[in-house]
């Protein structure tokens, strides 16, 4: 028998310690609000007024949030499928060893490290420090001084690592508490991220009915698009662009994969946590950006630095934008934990295949958790945090983890031709309509945004070339890959 579909037969039973030394220790209820605490961060907060600037009408908005969602579902339960026949610590670089081998898994790994895990745990943490600043005055170095070191990337653009240098330093010092708190202790790790999701969703709720019960905004404002709203190919282009920013908002569905070897039951608490904490997700958006259009006319939103809370303040006045903010502060904090608590179990699955990852690949001795892992991948985000910025770190991350989304679903129909016999504790639903239909839009999104990029970086529109830096970073890891591999 073929040894892959040999392992895949003979699974460790549910709850057994894993032999890496994992412990099973994370129910259905915890999987399914690690799902929705590591998806609900700062893109229902920051992404709606570059969306409304894109297409200028809100029921086109409101479908991008929809449509974006169901797609992100349709990669879940792709990924659900590999994830209930391999349910081992480290997710998709599992996955991908299995689908493609040991070198295109190390390129995941390694796109995780540079670019996915920590850009985003980055962005998010940065997010976090942007809006504490909206209630105390973060410290930043004169214009002259924030100017005066400059790195200019060919082809690249321009990165000022002294710009908001308070933010910088606040956004450093949340990624070294939260790597702290998991080094010591997986279960109050987890524990903690059911707080902040528990906390988030209660906030969130609050939001929405107190917007909508509140009288102060109009279902004629939802039903009007905006004079200046683009048509024909422009409007394509930005359905696109506003699609991107969505799946900003959806990013992170997969990290529940991550930790699969310290799930309870993997085999059937993945899927269902996947289909309803996305599921779940969906909702959120879709009621939380209803809210926002129905006391905002489109043109009010595309012109909002701070949409949820200038929604907020026209309900509540000022009090209402300061209790959103600290909303989006325990939003964007909550979901940082939970990144940070399940992407360095990427980085500790690769150090099998490199001997300059080798001790990432280390547990704690006393406290059972990743511990060298979640310090490198800590110590990189924090490079990653004085380098760039929100936007930058978010194109960047989404553009790379779409590609290898993609892989992950592709991957699956590799797996049902190269596995036939291989038990599978769960078959995404609609195969293959759902999943051929996840891996088209896939390429479609992928060129568009890297063609987009590269003309508004051509046009002078832009000083970054997001999508193509983070491909470039990815790039690197064919060559670390070949450098740094173990010789067996």
């Amino acid at each position: 028998m073929h040894e892959l579909e040999k392992s895949a037969i003979t699974p460790a039973p549910a709850n057994q310690t894993a032999a890496t030394g994992f412990k099973r220790t994370l129910g259905l209820s915890t999987t399914i609000l690690i799902v929705i605490g590591t998806i609900i961060g700062s893109g229902i907060f920051m992404k709606p007024a570059l969306m409304a600037k894109e297409l200028g009408s809100p029921l086109l908005q409101l479908s991008v949030w929809v449509v974006a969602g169901l797609i992100s579902l349709a990669g879940a339960l792709s990924n659900a499928e590999a994830a209930a026949m391999f349910p081992e610590t480290g997710g998709q670089y599992v996955f991908f060893k299995k689908m493609y081998g040991d070198g295109f898994a190390f390129l995941y790994g390694w796109a995780a490290f540079t670019v996915i895990n920590t850009g985003g745990v980055a962005s998010l943490a940065y997010v976090s420090s942007l809006y504490t600043n909206y209630f105390v005055h973060l410290p930043n170095f004169s214009q002259q001084v924030e100017q005066s070191v400059i790195f200019h990337i060919p082809l690249i653009g321009d990165i000022h690592p002294l710009e908001n240098i308070g933010v910088k330093a606040l956004t450093v010092f949340l990624v070294v508490f939260f790597t702290f708190v998991n080094y010591r202790s997986l279960q109050f790790g987890s524990t903690l991220q059911n707080i902040f999701t528990t906390l988030k969703i209660a906030a969130i709720t609050l939001l929405i009915s107190g917007i909508f019960f509140s009288g102060h905004g109009s279902i004629v404002n939802i039903t009007t698009q905006s004079p200046n709203m683009p048509q024909g190919f422009a409007l394509m282009g930005g359905y696109v662009a506003a699609l991107g920013a969505a799946f900003w908002g959806y990013e992170g569905w997969n990290y529940i994969t991550y930790v699969a070897g310290e799930v309870k039951n993997p085999q059937k608490n993945i899927p269902k946590g996947l289909f309803i904490g996305v599921a779940v997700v969906i909702t959120i958006y879709c009621s939380v950006y209803l809210a926002y259009a129905y006391v905002m006319p489109i043109g009010t939103m595309a012109a909002s630095h701070f949409v949820a809370s200038d929604a907020a303040s026209i309900v509540w006045g000022v009090i209402g934008g300061s209790l959103i903010a600290l909303l989006i502060i325990l939003s964007t904090t909550g979901t940082t934990h939970s990144n940070i608590l399940t992407m360095a179990r990427v980085t500790y699955a690769m150090s099998g295949e490199s001997k300059w990852f080798a001790n990432a690949g280390r547990l704690q001795a006393r406290y059972k958790t990743p511990g060298n892992a979640l310090w490198i991948n800590c110590i990189w985000t924090i490079i990653l945090i004085v380098s760039g910025s929100f936007d930058i770190l978010t194109s960047m991350l989404v553009f790379v983890s779409w590609f290898f989304y993609g892989s992950s679903a592709l991957g699956v129909i590799i797996l049902r031709m190269k596995m036939k016999g291989a038990p599978r504790p769960y078959k995404v639903w609609g195969y293959p309509y759902v999943t051929f239909l996840f891996v088209g839009f896939t390429a479609f999104f992928l060129a568009v945004t890297l063609y987009t990029d590269i003309s508004n970086y051509l046009q002078g529109k832009t000083t970054l070339v997001n999508s193509l830096l983070g491909a470039v970073i990815t790039g690197l890891g064919i060559p670390v890959y070949y450098l740094s591999r173990k010789r067996l």
